[in-house]
């Protein structure tokens, strides 16, 4: 599969928050999350932001090889995580290269699905959209 320029988080239903420099990225239309080695953190953080390919690459060049990023954002296509977008990619932050190069573990994402189900119920899901929450969906 050829790269895109340019990736976008692939849906409304894909969140995701950084604890500490870790990101975990949550699917809420099955319930799965997925957690990153810091390196994937990183790698993640900046193609969400929406930092070329082509620069992420450039960035990582000390610490991590082309065929290995592409690698990474091929699973996360595949996981349905990003989306090639038609954006105009964004130049990586000034600490993107030391951040990479500071990183102690190969790039990596791990999927769990050990709280789908709960996830899943949330009653959060369970509203009309212009509404908003708690505005209960009427069911036809």
């Amino acid at each position: 599969m050829p790269l895109s320029d340019v990736y976008a988080v692939a849906g409304r239903d894909i969140v995701f928050e950084s604890f500490d420099g870790e990101a975990v990225v949550l699917d809420l239309s099955n319930g799965k999350y997925f957690g990153f080695s810091d390196s994937g953190s990183k790698v993640w953080q900046a193609l969400s932001s929406g930092v070329g390919t082509e620069e992420l690459i450039r960035s990582a060049a000390a610490r991590i090889d082309a065929a290995a990023i592409e690698a990474f954002i091929t699973q996360l296509v595949e996981f349905g995580l990003l989306a090639p977008s038609s954006a105009t990619p964004l130049p990586s932050s000034d600490d993107l290269p030391a951040a990479l190069a500071a990183a102690s573990e190969p790039l990596n994402v791990s999927v769990h699905d050990d709280l789908a189900d709960l996830i899943l119920v949330d009653p959060i899901h369970e509203v009309e959209e212009p509404l908003g929450w708690p505005a209960v969906k009427q069911v036809s």
